[in-house]
């Protein structure tokens, strides 16, 4: 990280397979360059502070929070959102069952929510209902889908 700038960051993020720098203060967060340098809008901000789950993306294969994330502490890393889930118009397995399952109601909860499920799926925390509910319960959805969401993730698991 090279600095281009008094106060500035040279930041190499590899979002979604293509390779973007952005010259960025230290302190902004991955989900704010991500939607506001970026425009991969799909990552949410709910609360802002790492309690709704909301911002959840992958980076190196890992979730996080990307509202607790430095965009800086990430650089040279592959982030994904879940704008790099669907190949073209084939939906992952994970947003088909979302969809199949009717685990979304207004939606906005719903792209964390599919990025926690690929996780814990890839993960292994996939097999009982009870270990779904407890590796997705840092995802709140204030429709209370709960339970669609659960049936999505054990019909995404089935079809992997």
């Amino acid at each position: 990280m090279a600095a281009s700038a008094p106060g500035v960051v040279e930041v190499a993020l590899e979002v979604n397979g293509k390779t973007r720098t952005l010259s960025l203060d230290p302190r902004v967060t991955l989900l704010d360059a991500l939607r506001e340098r970026l425009d991969l809008t799909g990552t949410k901000k709910g609360c802002d502070r790492g309690q709704c789950g909301a911002c959840t993306v992958h980076v190196d294969g890992r979730r996080v929070l990307s509202c607790l994330t430095l965009a800086a502490g990430v650089s040279g890393k592959a982030v994904t959102t879940v704008e790099g889930l669907a190949n073209g118009d084939r939906l992952h397995p994970v947003q088909r069952a979302f969809v199949e399952c009717d685990g979304l109601q207004c939606g906005f909860c719903t792209p964390g929510q599919v990025m926690s499920a690929v996780a814990l799926i890839e993960e292994g925390h996939a097999g009982s209902e009870a270990e779904i509910r407890e590796h997705m319960s840092g995802n709140i959805c204030r429709c209370g889908a709960y339970q669609q969401i659960v049936q999505a993730v054990r019909t995404a698991k089935e079809a992997a």
